[in-house]
């Protein structure tokens, strides 16, 4: 009986059918990446400590320490570090101070101490260790009390 079935099925059906062609094509897929830049804030607040003159107050001198931040990007971007935007001094302290802030990269892109404009080349994250001085005047020098000062960090 299961033969008959085959042989009415082939019969009925002609031939079997042949081999399709195969056939191909192709799609496309597009994507953009934004640059983009975020810095995150590691340590906000630097320590600045006087020179054995007084003439220097610096997160650089011995017992001062950077501020740290983080800089993840996708390339093709500029840091920077903005002048100092508001400093305070104690009342006793009526001088100028002349403010520089410099940072240095290390990480996805490593930079030398520096204050001017860096572009940021490739892809990732890069500390940022930023360091703030202050220096009086060759007739003045910084008196007791509290300072501060802010900087503002820049990526664009």
């Amino acid at each position: 009986m299961r033969q008959a079935f085959w042989l009415t099925t082939a019969l009925a059906g002609g031939s079997f059918p042949a081999s399709a062609q195969a056939v191909t094509n192709t799609v496309t897929f597009n994507g953009t990446v934004t640059t983009n830049c975020t810095i995150a804030v590691v340590n906000g607040t630097g320590v600045m400590t006087t020179n054995g003159t007084l003439s220097n107050l610096s997160s650089k001198n011995a017992g001062g320490s950077p501020a740290k931040v983080t800089v993840t990007t996708t390339g093709g971007v500029r840091v920077s570090l903005d002048a100092v935007s508001a400093a305070t001094a104690p009342v006793a302290d009526t001088g100028p101070t002349t403010w520089t802030p410099v940072y240095s990269l290390s990480g996805a892109q490593s930079v030398a101490e520096t204050g001017s404009s860096t572009l940021m080349t490739g892809s990732g994250t890069s500390n940022m260790d930023i360091n703030l001085t202050g220096t009086k005047p060759s007739t003045d020098s910084f008196r007791g009390g509290n300072y501060s000062a802010t900087v503002t960090v820049r990526c664009e």
